[in-house]
């Protein structure tokens, strides 16, 4: 098993190598430090999603969310696009039992409740469901050539795997079934007005960007990251009233870590925190 472990730098390759009894063929797993690098890596169907890739990204997110050394995730496609779909190929001649064994929302819902932020760093395809998947991250950055679109629609079916329930929530029902409706794509440009990505980045650019600003999230106390994650992800789903007091009682708990009394003591001294996840 090919894990190198210098200078606090570590590669799963894709090679049959094997992490936690898993075999990752169709997946990168990289951690350099804090950062978790996650890339779906079958650049010769332009990461098309077939049930063993997504099988190999479900341990890779149960891998993720037990290391308290990983404290940001960047996920991203290698090659040009970041994920085309769901292979048509595993799925035209389904029945509806076997296309519930398929789906992809089960694994998707991990991801999206990962405790780490999960930063998205999408360019060229992200169509259905690898739309859906990058709807799970909670920062999309988008490189100059991402379309993003949900087409099933043109396939006799609807979006599986998220796509009906995350995209209102993030863009309003209208927007939302306008592009589920008419199943087609839209570029980098119009999906920043939408609120669908944080900001748009060339294309040789932006995974360089997804690390810096991992890395500066990375930067920050993990506990309170984790919990406020955790806090927004749960309010949306309440009345404003229970939001609020889930936010008080998230916030009021995290002044029973040692990160919290480092940062506020760093404050007062006027010197850079040291936060280690305590």
């Amino acid at each position: 098993m090919a894990v190198k472990l210098k200078g606090g730098f570590m590669t799963i390759t894709n090679s049959e190598e094997v992490v936690n009894n898993v075999t990752f063929n169709h997946i990168l797993l990289e951690v350099n430090s804090y950062v978790a690098t996650l890339t779906l890596n079958r650049p010769q169907v332009l990461n098309a999603l077939n049930r063993s890739m997504v099988d190999e990204i479900d341990a890779a997110i149960d891998r993720i969310a037990c290391d308290n050394n990983i404290r940001v995730v960047v996920l991203t496609g290698a090659g040009k696009h970041f994920a085309a779909g769901a292979d048509v190929n595993d799925m035209a001649l389904m029945g509806p039992e076997e296309a519930r064994s398929f789906a992809f929302g089960t694994i998707f819902n991990k991801l999206e409740n990962l405790p780490q932020p999960v930063i998205a760093a999408v360019k060229g395809y992200a169509l259905g469901a690898g739309f859906e998947m990058a709807l799970t991250a909670d920062i999309r950055l988008a490189g100059s050539s991402a379309r993003f679109g949900l087409p099933e629609i043109n396939l006799g079916i609807m979006p599986g795997a998220g796509g009906t329930q995350r995209l209102p929530r993030l863009i309003g029902n209208a927007q939302a079934k306008e592009l589920i409706f008419l199943g087609h794509n839209i570029d980098a440009p119009t999906a920043l007005q939408l609120g669908l990505v944080n900001r748009i980045v060339a294309d040789e650019e932006l995974l360089d960007e997804a690390l810096k600003m991992a890395e500066k999230m990375s930067a920050k106390p993990p506990l309170a990251l984790k919990m406020a994650k955790r806090t927004i992800n749960t309010g949306l789903n309440l009345d404003i009233k229970s939001g609020t007091d889930l936010e008080v009682i998230s916030w009021s708990d995290l002044f029973a870590t040692e990160d919290q009394k480092e940062g506020m003591k760093a404050f007062l001294e006027k010197r850079k925190p040291n936060f280690t996840g305590r």
